[in-house]
């Protein structure tokens, strides 16, 4: 039996019909893989948790006392801990700004008495307000990978 070119036509044409559908196939699966949900740096969520530690502070009331004050200033120092530990690789100046001002911040409640005078208050408002800004730095320069 003798074959023609027209008889061939129609399995080059299924042939052909498969590789494209394969070569697309593949090439949706790439495309899937590559806008797959991405994953934050660990960062992130310590990020967050710092956040919320300082916002802790803001609840605290005159006679809230000492003792409550120091708590959170040191739950603040733990959560900054956690962040400069998994972002300074990324974010080192930003993370070594957070340092400086807990450290400085942690010296300035250790030094408070059971009736803190206005230096001493004034002392620790500076502080806490040099957290915050650099806090927020870090908040601005991470925040396209934590978004």
């Amino acid at each position: 039996m003798i074959l023609t070119t027209r008889a061939r036509q129609p399995h080059r044409t299924v042939a052909t019909w498969i590789a494209r559908a394969v070569y697309v196939a593949v090439l949706g699966l790439v495309a899937l893989a590559g806008c797959g949900t991405s994953t934050k740096p660990a960062y992130c969520s310590a990020r967050t948790s710092l956040e919320n530690s300082i916002k802790q502070v803001t609840s605290l009331t005159p006679s809230s006392g000492i003792g409550a004050l120091e708590a959170a200033f040191t739950n603040i120092q733990t959560e900054a801990n956690t962040v400069i530990s998994q972002a300074k690789g990324d974010f080192p100046n930003q993370t070594s700004a957070i340092k400086s001002s807990v450290d400085s911040l942690t010296t300035a409640v250790s030094a408070l008495e059971s009736n803190p005078s206005p230096t001493n208050i004034a002392t620790v408002t500076g502080a806490a307000g040099n957290v915050i800004s650099s806090f927020n730095s870090f908040l601005d320069a991470s925040k396209s990978k934590c978004s």
